[in-house]
């Protein structure tokens, strides 16, 4: 399974590196360099908020799915038809909770005209995120490493020509950003529900009551934990809106930090997709998980922490070199998120078990526990810090449920404490910290010091024996169906 993990995770890093940067740094970044502050700042929070009830679309459905298919491929066929018609009953409620929220909050017409389009966005990520999860139950990640960068591909597309083509007269609008965000997730809708349905064999669009009060019942704790990991992960953004008068504007701010952490998490969010289906087949066969989890783990803590340090030492190079605004703002924002990072990645390894092997209880009373922490801090804090006590609330809040996440793992799964790879984490922390300080000192240019930093901390990831190069070649070579 080591194996499988390896070839499957590096051909879906190879894709999206190559697709997903390009749009988060050259098609979402220049929108906001294009458009006003205070109209992307809108558009941010109001992305935030139509995310607040995503809940509803999914209901947990799409990690039931996943985790389902993978131990019971035989269900693809019962199960496609009758989610598919719930998926579209669930967006009904969806919208109507959506806006009726937005009438109690106050928006004008004109935001709710860009939430209307937002939700349906929120839609069709949801409908495509379930159709690929029957794809990755089936353990065909590599069509599964292809569907992740479809919509983003299809939207580079669109943008570009809306962006550079001047297809229209007059300026670049935030509308027309959402139209081609729209237009491509509904291509990429089609293409994977074909897919799906083809492994599938049979659809029938019809409602199956039974079916749906059967799904709820087994879907209600994913439901619970998704809802409540969105409140605290989007709602710091939408109480900035809110609590400040300047909102709009410290709403921007924060996006501008934000972004570098949000391109940072779809690694997270590629790990825990690939994680899930391999965490729960490997349960039920009542294998060893310690290897897999020490192995995706130190792959995805190494470059975490190295981009926290390097966001601390230069998050003014960073925020410049991305901006054309003012960036000072941001830059006081961007290392807390970059360390906050550190432990949302940490906790897409061991959130990510614990979903697997079925232990929603224990992880909605920490969701629900981060949510009200996360909360609390928000309003002592916004008020006084801005969209930098956001980000110290988030960060706070973060790595308390990573703590509570490894101590759970520990006790469930009876893991030992590796006393040796822990040294070797601290070690390699102490080490990381004295290169990012001697190239400080250091005159030369930002780029280079951040290319040498990553080299200093591959080496010593390997020479720690974090990253086990010798073990990965190894198991690369391998033949055979083993894992």
């Amino acid at each position: 399974m080591q194996r499988k993990f390896i070839i499957n995770l590096g051909l879906l890093l190879l894709l999206n590196f190559l697709i997903k940067p390009f749009w988060i740094f050259g098609i979402d970044r220049t929108v906001q360099n294009t458009i006003a502050a205070e109209d992307y700042g809108i558009y941010f929070t109001l992305f935030n908020f139509s995310m607040l009830f995503n809940i509803l679309l999914d209901f947990g459905i799409t990690n039931f799915n996943n985790r389902n298919i993978a131990q019971h491929r035989q269900l693809l066929s019962k199960y496609f038809s009758g989610i598919v018609v719930f998926k579209f009953l669930l967006a009904i409620f969806y919208f109507a909770i959506t806006f009726i929220v937005g009438l109690i909050v106050g928006y004008d017409s004109t935001r709710f005209q860009i939430l209307f389009f937002l939700s349906i966005n929120q839609f069709l990520i949801s409908f495509l995120q379930y159709l690929r999860s029957n794809i990755a139950g089936l353990q065909l990640f590599v069509l599964d490493s292809l569907f992740s960068v479809l919509d983003k591909t299809l939207m580079i597309g669109l943008c570009a020509v809306l962006i550079w083509g001047h297809l229209f007269e007059g300026e670049f609008t935030i509308m027309q950003f959402i139209y081609a965000q729209t237009l491509a997730y509904l291509l990429a809708v089609i293409i994977v529900f074909l897919t799906v349905l083809i492994k599938a064999k049979k659809f029938k669009f019809q409602l199956n009551i039974p079916f749906l009060i059967l799904i709820i019942k087994q879907t209600a704790p994913y439901a619970l934990l998704v809802l409540t990991m969105t409140i605290y992960y989007r709602l710091d953004v939408i109480m900035i809106d809110y609590m400040l008068e300047d909102g709009e504007y410290q709403s921007s701010v924060y996006a501008q930090a934000y972004r570098l952490m949000d391109a940072s998490n779809q690694v997270g969010v590629l790990f825990a997709g690939l994680l899930l289906p391999m965490f729960a087949f490997m349960i039920q066969k009542k294998e060893k998980l310690d290897k897999l989890i020490k192995l995706s783990f130190g792959l995805l803590f190494i470059p975490a922490i190295v981009l926290a340090f390097i966001s601390f030492s230069y998050a003014k190079d960073i925020m410049t070199l991305l901006y054309h605004t003012d960036v000072h703002d941001a830059t006081k924002v961007l290392p807390v998120l970059m360390f906050c990072f550190v432990a949302i990645a940490s906790t897409y390894i061991f959130g990510t078990l614990l979903t697997a092997n079925g232990n929603l209880k224990q992880l909605n009373i920490l969701a629900i526990s981060g949510m009200t922490l996360n909360i609390i801090l928000n309003i002592i804090l916004i008020p006084s810090y801005k969209a930098l006590g956001s980000a110290i609330a988030s960060l706070i809040t973060q790595f308390v449920v990573l703590f509570a996440q490894v101590f759970l793992v520990k006790i469930i799964f009876n893991l030992r404490l590796n006393q040796k790879f822990i040294l070797s984490l601290i070690s390699f922390v102490s080490l990381l910290f004295i290169t990012v300080w001697v190239f400080q000192n250091i005159e030369l240019n930002f780029i280079v010091k951040v290319i040498s930093i990553s080299v200093f901390a591959l080496g010593f990831s390997i020479i720690l024996r974090i990253i086990n190069l010798k073990n990965m070649v190894e198991l690369l070579l391998k033949r055979g169906t083993s894992e």
